[in-house]
């Protein structure tokens, strides 16, 4: 199953880069659904002017629309990063089944590093998996921000 899940990763990963070339904070995604990609998905935060353009919450939109449904049952979240809150309360409204993410976010992941939303005790819970090419996907955040700061001193 680790095999699976860093083939998975790696595809977000490729979509991390895609955000990064975009001048985007580098977080990619996909949902897997029946062992098969059913979503790609990016940060557009700065390209569409909207604070919710995460990468999860455009994956959860399009996933719903290719399966039809609002609940988003026996997929599977593949993120680079540890979702935060607002991306963790939308994955428990669409039922999604598990969540898997690369890097820990010690300053707004809400499955453990900052706040565990399966703690509330809300409808649903999700399962997770973390660390998964944690240091892949630390590693294009950290060049984003190096990179950001450069720009910031030149």
């Amino acid at each position: 199953m680790r095999k699976k899940d860093e083939t998975y990763m790696q595809e977000a990963l490729r979509q991390a880069r895609y955000a990064f070339d975009e001048d985007e904070v580098p977080v990619g995604a996909v949902v897997v659904y029946n062992d098969r990609i059913i979503v790609r998905s990016y940060n557009q935060v700065e390209k569409l002017k909207d604070p919710t353009a995460h990468a999860e919450m455009i994956a959860i939109t399009q996933a719903a629309s290719f399966l039809k449904s609002k609940w988003l049952k026996k997929c599977s979240l593949y993120v680079t990063i540890e979702p935060c809150s607002m991306c963790a309360g939308a994955l428990v409204l669409s039922r999604l089944d598990k969540v898997i993410f690369g890097a820990a976010d010690a300053k707004t992941g809400a499955f453990g590093s900052k706040a565990d939303i399966n703690n509330l005790k809300l409808n649903h819970k999700l399962k997770v998996k973390k660390g998964i090419l944690a240091e892949d996907c630390a590693e294009i955040l950290k060049e984003f921000f190096k990179k950001k700061r450069k720009k910031i001193v030149d």
